[in-house]
């Protein structure tokens, strides 16, 4: 598979396009007022300590305070440690040698921390939504090959290689260069690496991680004491390796830079990096900026005639999929197999595309055959495996619904480019003309009595009003009559749909 990375990097914004066989697979935007938190460590103080949900709040200097669950408290000489490793997006991927550790398994919160307390933190997820950023105590230091965890003393591979061979060769190395009091994990670019690589790659984990212990102690909370790379670098890091072939970029100082971290920190790697210096935009030049704007788009059609749509709510995402104008050839069973075939792909495709995390249910069409509904199970797992994010598929039910969860660290991109609609609040909906013009005629019946004698003045959109006086024109004169008073119906442009206004003045 043909791999290339594509770079706009500006003073407020840099966005890095992955294309994978010419077409985009997966998008990451960094802006300057909203900077990525995930992998930065900081001492931070106990604001509140929550026993009623086992969890504490932690000052870190962000605009909200950050959340910290029991089950990311580090607690000395526990016996059960997690293996993990990151990525770009700060997504933690756990060993498979893991057990999976349980919140009663741990002492009280209250046992551990007291407000006030000084506490070094390690942002774990991003701030999504109305919640905060999510710490952990566990403390990780990310490198090219390996991943360096301070206070444990045990090894781990990263699931992802699954050659046995190999697994056990990385242990080994890595048992062979830890040091004492020091974790390490092999992460999935480490396959095929030499001892002497993986070692210098340690050499240079040990002198960051002095360097944070120093301004840790010479530092007061709440403090930034290590941030992670920006964009471009974590990009190096954690995304490129054989398979790109190409790395180009359109701005002269970050090339410059780039081709120095090559140089010193991977020049093995074979990688072209190029300047681009045409006057066509780099994200229009290679069509990235209209799949951008799709991104935003909730409707995906489908080669065949098809389509999925894409619902996201706070909790969940709704992926529904549909035959559209796709009729078939032969029978009914058929062209909803082939349907749902092409949503399977497209789906797992979007997930990467648009970084949608968390609770994913997709309706597929409904079938009659349980071997149809195996073949598009499988097809949506294998989909799914080149997906570097941890994703999970649970068995299509009888009602045609697959849960799918993916590893959710931040906002989906669809968040990111976008804000709640300020004329509909985010509801996506607005009442219907009709509904706000009984709603107006309703509130004059409620004033009408306490004003007989006297004028209701009316002000509400142009399109109501019309409504009002072409198809409630009865109404308004039944109300007048039984009522005694005068009403006065005035369009304004300037209102909203649902905004209206029904006030009484006096007679002139």
């Amino acid at each position: 598979m043909s791999r290339e990375i594509i770079i706009n990097s500006t003073v407020n914004e840099c966005r890095v396009a992955v294309l994978e066989n010419g077409s985009t697979a997966e998008i990451f935007i960094e802006r300057a007022h909203s900077k990525n938190v995930a992998g930065n460590i900081y001492k931070g103080r106990v604001v509140k300590v929550l026993p009623g949900i086992q969890s504490a709040f932690v000052d870190i200097g962000l605009s909200k305070a950050a959340f910290l669950p029991v089950a990311d408290i580090y607690v000395e000489n526990g016996d059960k440690v997690a293996f993990f490793e990151k990525s770009v997006d700060g997504s933690i991927e756990f060993d498979d040698l893991e057990t999976e550790r349980r919140v009663q398994e741990f002492p009280p919160i209250q046992d551990l921390l007291r407000e006030g307390q000084e506490i070094i933190v390690q942002v774990a997820k991003e701030a999504i939504g109305q919640k905060g950023a999510r710490l952990t105590t566990h403390i990780t230091v990310p490198g090219r090959y390996i991943v360096l965890m301070p206070g444990y003393e045990h090894v781990g591979v990263s699931r992802k290689i699954e050659q046995d061979e190999e697994r056990e060769r990385l242990r080994q190395i890595l048992k062979e260069i830890k040091p004492k009091g020091m974790g390490l994990i092999a992460r999935t670019v480490s396959a095929e690496r030499s001892y002497e690589e993986i070692k210098s790659d340690l050499e240079y984990l040990l002198r960051l991680w002095t360097k944070i212990q120093e301004r840790m102690s010479r530092s007061v909370a709440p403090t930034l004491v290590y941030e992670d790379h920006d964009l471009i670098f974590r990009i190096l890091r954690d995304v490129v390796n054989e398979k790109v072939s190409r790395i180009i970029i359109d701005n002269k100082a970050d090339y410059l830079k780039m081709k120095t971290f090559l140089r010193e920190y991977m020049p093995d790697l074979h990688v072209e990096v190029a300047l681009y210096e045409h006057e066509l935009p780099v994200f229009d030049h290679y069509n990235i900026e209209i799949e951008i704007n799709r991104i935003l788009d909730k409707k995906v059609w489908l080669k065949s005639g098809g389509y999925i749509v894409i619902d996201q709510a706070e909790a969940l995402t709704v992926i529904d999929v549909n035959t559209g104008r796709f009729v078939g050839k032969r029978n009914f069973e058929e062209t909803i197999l082939k349907t749902n075939l092409e949503a399977a792909k497209e789906i797992a495709w979007q997930l990467r595309l648009r970084n949608i995390g968390g609770i994913i249910i997709v309706d597929f069409i409904d079938m009659s055959r349980d071997e149809n509904k195996e073949k598009v199970l499988v097809s949506l797992e294998a989909e799914l495996k080149g997906d570097r994010a941890k994703c999970s598929v649970v068995n299509i039910s009888p009602l045609g619904l697959v849960e799918v969860t993916r590893k959710r660290v931040q906002e989906s991109l669809t968040r990111t480019l976008s804000e709640p609609c300020p004329y509909c609040e985010g509801r996506g909906i607005v009442k219907s003309k009709l509904t706000v013009c009984y709603d107006i005629l309703r509130e004059i019946r409620r004033i009408a009595p306490y004003f007989k004698n006297k004028k209701i003045l009316v002000e509400a959109h142009p399109d109501v009003v019309d409504l009002i006086l072409n198809d409630e024109k009865e109404s308004l004169d039944e109300i007048e009559l039984m009522m005694s008073v005068t009403i006065e119906v005035n369009p304004s442009e300037d209102f909203h749909i649902e905004h209206y206004d029904v006030v009484p003045v006096s007679k002139e």
